[in-house]
């Protein structure tokens, strides 16, 4: 039997996350990954006809990403994103008019408020409507339970038009959920840390690199440099005698351990045990009920540039979000990629199905994607991508377990948050400061 300080199960953000601010404070760490390749839901692969780093799916971060960012700032990877001085979005809406939601550097909420008022792509009732949203965000109050995100903005003021074009196309790319299905709590946060104090809290980050060698192969490195272990497809047991962890065991060997954390996703913490322990089975039983919605993605390479901007929000149509990876990722990509948040109604269709949709989407939007030719495409599908958000969904689960020596990490825990890289990594700094001693689990 080997041993370690601590043994982190799972290597996507929130594994490595905490395993990473854990060597920080000179703990040796052990992290176990049971697929080939660590990064859970944000990794890339190599596509082999153009060369191209293709990302499992498209992330967008914001500057209110305070634990993210500052992740990134440990495994040196800081330099790696783009942010913007202030938010812009610009969008094409269902009749092919180009706008362009440009926020000035005011303080916050003001930017929001006056960048939606200087809005051309809303007649000035909808632009105004953004005022009644204001008190609400304001406070500290949270909706009901089961108030859809689109109750909630109607009950304050919020016109059709501004849904359409702001609110809804923000929501479901937060939530990856229908704002008829979503509950509001979370949104309400989403939005009230996008609208906090910090100067570029409401900005856009941007990746300029792909997901693994943004998020993953960094933090890889910054472990191993701290004489860290990392081993892949390596299915881990969790060893639970008299109540407590003792071991976890993985392959033909057990790591000892006083202390694990399990960074897996909600559908996998069950199978971590051979038989769940009676402390942790209403954990396990409210992580099996717990709601999945899928993500697809389309990746499309064409013979010329096409959409002339590194993003444009599509709203109105199933694929809500363009991206010109040449222009997100310093020149590495030269495809675009279309995403489909809420893809309940795709994920089962073929890829010709699939991908004919995001063309026939793209042409109708975009001129350029009429006239230049279409080299070739790709169909991404991440079947479980969230947890879901959805009215009378099982509660999630805090950091500290009733298991002495197991805590919890993952985007679907108690953060607060929706099943973003800023929960995951939350998640991850949560648990890390309660095995250190310090910080709220």
């Amino acid at each position: 039997m080997s041993a370690t300080d601590v043994v982190v199960v799972g290597a996507g953000c929130a594994g490595l996350s905490a395993a990473t601010a854990l060597a920080a404070a000179g703990r040796r760490v052990t992290v176990v990954e049971a697929r080939p390749i660590c990064g859970g839901r944000t990794f890339a692969t190599q596509d082999r006809a153009s060369g191209d780093w293709v990302d499992n799916g498209q992330h967008v971060l914001f500057g209110c990403y305070h634990d993210t960012l500052s992740y990134l700032e440990r495994i040196g990877a800081r330099t790696r994103v783009r942010v913007q001085a202030s938010l812009t979005v610009p969008m094409i809406d269902g009749a092919g008019r180009t706008s362009e939601l440009r926020c000035p550097a005011l303080p916050s909420p003001l930017q929001l408020a006056a960048g939606v008022l200087a809005w051309n792509g809303l007649p000035w009732r909808d632009r105004l409507a953004v005022a009644h949203l204001g008190p609400a965000l304001a406070g500290t109050s949270l909706p009901p339970a089961d108030e859809t995100v689109r109750a909630w903005l109607v009950r304050h003021g919020q016109t059709e038009g501004l849904v359409a074009m702001l609110w809804e196309p923000l929501a479901i790319a937060a939530l990856n959920q229908s704002i008829d299905r979503a509950t509001a709590t979370t949104f309400v946060e989403v939005l009230r840390r996008m609208l906090g104090p910090g100067e570029i809290d409401a900005a856009i980050v941007m990746p300029a690199v792909s997901l693994s060698a943004l998020l993953i192969d960094p933090a890889l490195d910054y472990l191993r440099a701290h004489d860290g272990e990392v081993l892949t497809g390596a299915a881990a047991r969790l060893l639970v005698r008299d109540g407590q962890v003792e071991a976890v065991r993985v392959r033909d060997r057990e790591i000892a351990a006083a202390v694990v954390v399990s960074a897996v996703p909600w559908h996998a913490f069950a199978g971590l045990f051979d038989e769940v322990p009676a402390a942790l089975q209403d954990v396990a039983r409210d992580a099996s009920d717990l709601g999945s919605a899928p993500i697809v993605t389309v990746n499309l390479w064409f013979a010329g540039d096409v959409l002339g901007a590194a993003f444009v929000g599509l709203p109105g149509r199933r694929f809500q979000w363009a991206f010109d990876k040449a222009r997100v990722t310093d020149g590495a990509g030269r495809h675009l990629s279309l995403v489909c948040s809420d893809a309940l109604d795709l994920v089962e269709r073929s890829n010709d199905e699939i991908t004919a949709l995001a063309l026939e989407e793209l042409r109708g939007a975009v001129p350029a994607a009429r006239r230049v030719p279409l080299e070739r495409a790709t169909a991404v599908r991440e079947r479980r991508a969230t947890f879901s958000l959805a009215a009378g969904q099982p509660r999630r689960p805090a950091t500290h377990t009733g298991v002495p020596g197991l805590l919890l990490a993952g985007d679907w825990t108690d953060t607060g948050l929706p099943a973003t890289i800023e929960s995951a990594v939350v998640s991850g700094h949560r648990a890390a400061a309660a095995i250190l001693g310090r910080g709220h689990a």
